[in-house]
């Protein structure tokens, strides 16, 4: 789950960067609010890539994408952008534990086996 969930939270890290740029043509918003916002929410992807396999990662996680989604907002192409890449959260968060129960399934086979390799299926 953590190379996938990890792989999202690069990706948004970029978007969230573009999006910043963006973002700085918008009269009303001054470019230290702007990269303030935007430097927090970037930290945040970085920091949730090494918890998000720790209690409550997924649920910053989470929290996360829906900030994303409300950023379009400010800018409105970060709604489809935001859809996305929840989508995107769901899906790694959901195979991401299919992934690591079937590798833990091979482990306990493989521990199990006498031979200590796991037999082929």
């Amino acid at each position: 789950m953590r190379t996938l969930c990890s792989s999202t939270l690069i990706g948004e890290f970029f978007i969230i960067g573009f999006a910043g740029l963006v973002a700085m043509k918008d009269a009303d918003l001054t470019t230290s609010t702007v990269w303030t916002v935007c430097g927090i929410a970037m930290f945040l992807c970085v920091l949730l890539c090494a918890v998000v396999t720790r209690p409550g990662g997924v649920a910053l996680g989470w929290a996360l994408q829906v900030a994303l989604v409300l950023s379009g907002f400010v800018v409105p192409m970060m709604f489809i952008l935001g859809v996305l890449f929840g989508a995107l959260w769901w899906a790694s968060v959901h195979y991401g534990r299919k992934i690591d129960e079937a590798k833990a399934r091979f482990a306990a086979q493989a521990a199990a086996s006498p031979s200590g390799t796991a037999d082929a299926v």
